[in-house]
């Protein structure tokens, strides 16, 4: 379609002489619009999708893929439901729980928390605790009084390993002067960072039967949290639990999908209307291109005309304005891909390095929910903004390269 003179010609115009810097310049300007627009659209999708990525995996992997509840606060019998449980297909594990909310004090601190009372195994498979251990370790989770907290609960109530922490339930015994709260005193065997402020800051776990009878709950537990092989394709193994468990026993089933669709609804929402946002950013730089190109045809009038009259036919016009376009625009996609790949797969170590700058706190995990700044390539999406962006550079081209071809090479030097 490029033959060696239309190379050549594009080659020539593209380097400015004395007297066409301006023109140049312009290119230079669009060049960098269009590699800016490029990799801000692959930096800010890598991010969205990192953090829709780190926070279902997180919550899904503190919470479960499903809960099975009871039709009233808790389950009795609840060793042959979680059988039931398992032995449905792509079920991967069912561990039995008693949550609660208590009041957590250790010196001048107090805070509220959620208990999760669990067995050793259950919190085993619980990976994103079992697995972030910072200090102690499951071999202690036994017994009356062991607790596991998160670290930034252990930070802010100065805990360590062995430290003495109260708890306290509003669900008491009734008196004749009221309610009196629950207290007892746990110590700490374990701390874990799970990579989630909330649960870092706000979750005690402790031994199931301890929980037990902390809550006054003998042989019975508050709902059973199941972890399936595909969270992806949820809704199949739910009705299947459904089937096993379900109605018939005055039993839930809750997955995923239903107790957090409108956190993730709103993440996907925000990350569409960013990439429709973003998008505006190449378009511009597109239009750059095509007031380079024109202010070009407007200073190689002369040129256009000698080429026309030594038998450059209007094709060949057109297609060296394409290639001048096309190369801002290829070149430019290129060097904003490779800048945005970059900064992707570095962005957690940049904005260290600018923290450490600036002394501020630039990913402030208490506002954000996650503790790291997430980033996620899909190549699916890099491959489509580069493909927008050239489309927009090639279209950005076609009108100044058809004014070229139209050029009437006799009025052109006549008035010349």
């Amino acid at each position: 379609m490029f033959g060696p003179f239309e190379r050549a010609v594009a080659g020539r115009y593209l380097r400015a002489r004395r007297g066409e810097r301006f023109v140049s310049v312009i290119a230079i300007f669009s060049l960098i619009g269009i590699a800016l627009g490029v990799a801000t659209l692959i930096i800010v999708m890598a991010v969205m999708n990192g953090f829709q990525s780190e926070l279902m995996d997180r919550i899904l992997g503190l919470n479960g893929d499903l809960t099975v509840y009871g039709s009233g606060r808790t389950i009795s019998q609840y060793e042959e439901v979680v059988k039931r449980v398992k032995t449905v297909p792509d079920v991967t594990s069912a561990t039995p729980l008693i949550e609660g909310q208590v009041l957590i004090s250790s010196g001048q601190f107090n805070s509220g928390a959620i208990v999760h009372g669990m067995t050793k195994q259950g919190l085993t498979d619980l990976k994103d605790v079992s697995s972030s251990l910072i200090a102690g370790s499951l071999d202690k989770f036994e017994g009356p009084d062991a607790v596991i907290v998160g670290v930034s609960l252990a930070s802010k109530a100065g805990l360590y390993i062995g430290s003495p922490v109260t708890l306290i339930s509003p669900e008491g015994a009734a008196t004749a002067f009221g309610t009196v709260p629950r207290i007892r005193t746990y110590h700490v065997v374990a701390i874990f960072d799970a990579g989630v402020n909330d649960y870092n800051s706000g979750y005690v776990f402790m031994p199931l039967h301890a929980a037990q009878v902390y809550f006054k709950m003998p042989d019975q537990i508050t709902q059973i949290q199941v972890m399936v092989k595909d969270a992806q394709n949820i809704r199949g193994v739910t009705h299947q639990i459904v089937n096993a468990v379900g109605d018939p026993n005055g039993l839930r089933v809750l997955d995923w999908t239903n107790a957090n669709n409108a956190l993730f609804g709103a993440v996907q929402v925000e990350q569409n209307v960013m990439f429709l946002i973003l998008t505006l950013i190449i378009l511009v730089a597109a239009f750059n291109v095509i007031s380079s190109l024109i202010m070009m045809v407007k200073d190689k009038t002369r040129d256009i005309a000698v080429l026309r009259t030594i038998g450059a036919s209007r094709g060949a016009i057109m297609r060296i304005f394409l290639m001048c376009g096309a190369s801002v625009g290829v070149t430019g996609t290129l060097a904003g891909t490779v800048l945005g790949v970059v900064f992707s797969l570095n962005i957690e170590r940049i904005r260290q390095f600018l923290q450490s700058l600036s002394g501020t706190n630039l990913f402030n995990p208490e506002v954000y929910f996650l503790t790291r700044l997430p980033a996620r390539l899909i190549w699916g999406q890099v491959a489509e903004v580069m493909i927008m962006a050239l489309v927009l550079s090639l279209l950005a081209t076609l009108y100044p390269s058809w004014r070229a071809a139209r050029t009437d090479p006799v009025e052109a030097l006549r008035h010349e």
